[in-house]
């Protein structure tokens, strides 16, 4: 069942399609505003929970492409579900590129839709739970002294108690005390807690892990390896075409 807070927002100017969409999320649930263009769509208020937003790609005046880079403009993160009749290869990857979670094309089958409008109602509540932990994260190191926080640094880039007593002209004993009360502000449970959190807050360069792509979207395999939702794009593409939309659809997680 859909979550009372959610919020699809649909921008298409057929306007069968668009009731018709309308009706769609009604009867499962899904509390949604219908938008014939994209200046309507600017006019109205962002909802306050998660949302997502079904675009068509070919509107009348502003296109679904151009309100993408306006939004990506605005840092207004919001998960796009574009819907086309006409799709090709490149429009597909500028659409993937710049964030979108899938792109269907007309005529889809209801369950499609409502899977992507799931997803992108997921990644969004993440998104905003990911936003909001932070905010408290940063409240919780506002609340320490400035030699908790510097010892806090200390500790995530790796530096012993011996080392860190040396560098403050204080007894390690002292660094301890200050470290663990640091912890207890931050409800850290562990040390690699406690670095995990400065690292989330800036303080230190967090680790960049490199891992291969997973076997359903890896860049190495044939596009084959696509699901059929987006397989239909790269059918009378050349290879190279093909083979951009596969990298887009690959790096858009």
């Amino acid at each position: 069942m859909p979550k009372a807070d959610s919020t699809v927002l649909v921008i298409d100017d057929d306007v069968e399609l668009r009731n018709s969409i309308g009706r769609l999320l009604r009867s499962v649930g899904f509390v949604s505003q219908l938008f014939a263009s994209v200046s309507d769509f600017l006019k109205s208020d962002p909802p306050e929970g998660p949302t997502c937003l079904v675009l068509d790609v070919r509107l009348q005046g502003q296109s679904g492409l151009d309100l993408q880079r306006e939004l990506a403009a605005a840092n207004r993160q919001l998960p796009i579900i574009f819907i086309t009749a006409h799709g090709d290869i490149p429009m597909s990857v500028q659409a993937m590129k710049g964030g979108a979670i899938e792109f269907p094309p007309k005529p889809f089958r209801d369950q499609e839709l409502l899977d992507a409008i799931q997803l992108g109602l997921a990644r969004d509540r993440a998104r905003r739970e990911s936003e909001a932990g932070l905010i408290a994260l940063r409240a919780r190191f506002a609340s320490l002294s400035p030699r908790e926080r510097e010892i806090m640094i200390q500790v995530a880039r790796g530096r012993l108690s011996k080392q860190i007593a040396g560098d403050m002209g204080i007894t390690e004993a002292t660094v301890k005390v200050h470290r663990s009360h640091a912890m207890r502000k931050m409800n850290a449970r562990s040390l690699p807690e406690f670095g995990r959190m400065a690292a989330k807050l800036d303080l230190v360069p967090e680790k960049s892990w490199a891992g291969m792509l997973s076997a359903g979207r890896s860049v190495c395999g044939c596009v084959s390896y696509l699901p059929m939702r987006v397989r239909h794009l790269s059918l009378g593409s050349t290879r190279a075409e093909s083979l951009e939309f596969v990298k887009a659809w690959a790096g858009r997680g």
